[in-house]
């Protein structure tokens, strides 16, 4: 099984390059975050036609999630249905035979101190939540996502310049290793210990030419699937941008770079 999750900024935007990628990488589960759309503006007819299933959460302008599947979604769990009023849409859920996937957008947060970050902080608690009345750390399930957060130096090119930033403060690791202290393990660094490895690049300042990003778009997985993952990596290829559009158009790509772990099937 196949899992690939990618920011994709707009898929309006990014229709022709999100069509590319399933035909390239051809992923049993493709997390998307970043609509930027109401589930009436997808373009579920192009998914199908790619042989795939879609299941959305939208947001006109801002968020929006979705799961592209080859097979069909059971159990459907959108939102973090927890009797809190909000209106942003940052999570759906959905099993795969033995295994369910989650994809989130966490906040960003803007910065310390706001009200932004205290949306984000309360955010994390509440996918915490939300894992414990809906899963157990045995099962097998992948939480997939933009969690605008690194983990550590490695995944960060310059860790002095977003330490005291919503991205890198040591707050805001915690609130990711909470996440992670549920039972969850990071793929990637199951199979690269390496720094220098990421997957955004601000579009501003030359980040991209000056390979100036951060490692903030995760795969982690409960320990009985990770124990089946045989490897991950990043399509930095895709945040590459072209030369020049054969068509003349606007192809700019998503500020993100997907990203993808493989799992063998279950034994038995």
């Amino acid at each position: 099984m196949k899992i690939m999750s990618w920011n994709v900024n707009s898929v309006r935007v990014r229709h022709d390059r999100l069509l590319a990628l399933l035909a390239r990488h051809a992923p049993d589960v493709l997390c998307l975050q970043e609509l930027k759309t109401e589930d009436k503006g997808f373009p579920f007819e192009a998914i199908r036609a790619a042989g795939y299933h879609a299941v959305t959460l939208g947001q006109k302008t801002y968020n929006g999630v979705a799961l592209l599947s080859r097979v069909e979604p059971a159990d459907v769990l959108r939102g973090l249905d927890d009797g809190v009023e909000d209106p942003q849409a940052r999570l759906v859920s959905a099993r795969y035979g033995d295994t369910r996937v989650v994809c989130v957008y966490v906040p960003n947060g803007g910065e310390m101190g706001s009200e932004k970050w205290a949306y984000k902080q309360a955010w994390y608690a509440r996918l915490v939540a939300w894992l414990s009345r809906n899963a157990t750390p045995g099962d097998a399930l992948a939480l997939c996502g933009d969690f605008n957060v690194s983990f550590d130096d490695r995944d960060v090119k310059d860790p002095a310049a977003w330490v005291d930033g919503v991205l890198y403060h040591p707050d805001a690791r915690a609130l990711l290793n909470r996440v992670v202290d549920w039972g969850l393990v990071d793929t990637f660094r199951q199979h690269q210990s390496e720094g220098g490895h990421y997957s955004w690049w601000d579009y501003r300042g030359g980040a991209w030419q000056k390979n100036d990003g951060l490692r903030i778009d995760f795969i982690l997985a409960t320990k009985a699937l990770a124990a089946r993952c045989t490897a991950a990596g990043i399509d930095v290829a895709e945040r590459k941008p072209p030369k020049k559009s054969p068509d003349g158009k606007d192809d700019n790509p998503s500020d993100h770079a997907p990203i993808w772990a493989e799992f063998a099937d279950a034994a038995g």
